[in-house]
């Protein structure tokens, strides 16, 4: 099968030929069919990324497709079952192994483009304005990077929950998708972000997929007792908070990493996930996918999310 893979630690991603896997105990292997790609890609290539494997591995963090074969213990699942699994790794290949336990089966109205497309985008924004920000109905809520792979969902959750999403994406186009998706306001990256967000009233729950200069100019905005999200750092810059202001504002931050509840708390991913499986299936979120590349372009699909070329989600199709 083929597989796009870092062989060694410091080594480009390359595809690579590799011996079709065989499940363990518990795990399940998938034909994939569909597999999203994430900033987290780029930054696993240059092992920066928090979670990043030991080499060798194959890069690819959400994936769905079909049931091949089953290992020992394994009784809810069985071949044929359509899937999704946030596996963290190993979905940019033609095959993988994955712990059954991760899955999610499909409603049948849902695509493999679409599931690959859900899981962490959505499952990002929905736990963190739900589970962690408590965002409530009324509410304003600006989404900083809003037309990119999470920020689009954020926009599109927050709507759902009933706030008043005010919108901040680079150009008119990628402004158009955030408008579409639910927003209520627009703010052009080229505008003075904490002046536009003051004069609209302030927000209340901050969503930043940017960091830098964006994120200060965001928190500065907030209103008293707000709540801010560094979901992501796109910018280059991890923000820092002085805490004076979080104080005299009765500000809080909030820290959230999806992959971290797999670990202490996976029920509540688990529950997110069918949440939004069955948003979809009642056509309540429609993800916006912007490319399809097969696996021979997967070098694309990440120098498309590196230049920012990209809006909502790009799926490869091993």
């Amino acid at each position: 099968m083929r597989a796009y893979r870092i062989q060694s630690d410091g080594a480009a991603a390359q595809l690579c030929s590799l011996e079709v896997p065989e499940p363990g105990t518990g795990q399940v292997r998938v034909a994939i069919k569909a597999c999203g790609l994430n900033f987290a890609d780029l930054l696993m290539q240059k092992g920066s990324y928090q979670d990043t494997p030991a080499a060798p591995f194959t890069l690819g963090m959400e994936i769905a497709g079909v049931v091949d074969a089953v290992g020992a213990g394994v009784s809810q699942l069985k071949p044929g079952n359509r899937i999704a699994v946030y596996s963290g790794q190993g979905g940019l290949a033609e095959y993988g192994v994955f712990d059954a336990d991760r899955a999610i089966l499909l409603p049948d109205s849902t695509s493999f483009e679409e599931a690959a497309a859900i899981q962490i985008a959505y499952g990002t924004s929905h736990m963190a304005l739900d589970h962690r920000a408590r965002l409530q109905p009324g509410e304003t809520l600006l989404v900083t990077g809003a037309a990119g792979g999470v920020g689009l969902t954020a926009v599109e959750i927050g709507k759902l929950m009933g706030a008043t999403v005010i919108a901040q994406a680079r150009g008119q186009d990628k402004l158009a998708v955030a408008k579409a998706a639910g927003a209520d306001r627009l703010i052009d990256a080229s505008e003075d972000l904490r002046e536009r967000v003051k004069a609209l009233g302030g927000a209340d729950v901050v969503y930043d997929a940017i960091g830098g200069d964006v994120f200060k100019a965001a928190f500065r905005a907030t209103n008293p007792e707000g709540r801010l999200l560094p979901i992501g750092f796109a910018g280059g810059e991890v923000p820092q908070f002085p805490a004076n202001h979080l104080l005299v504002k009765n500000l809080t931050v909030i820290g959230f990493y999806i992959g971290g509840y797999l670990r202490f708390r996976p029920e509540v991913v688990h529950n997110s996930f069918d949440t939004l499986f069955r948003w979809h299936a009642e056509g309540r979120i429609k993800p916006h996918i912007s490319h399809i590349l097969p696996l021979e372009q997967v070098a694309l699909g990440l120098q498309l999310l590196k230049e920012r070329k990209s809006t909502g989600k790009i799926v490869i199709t091993p």
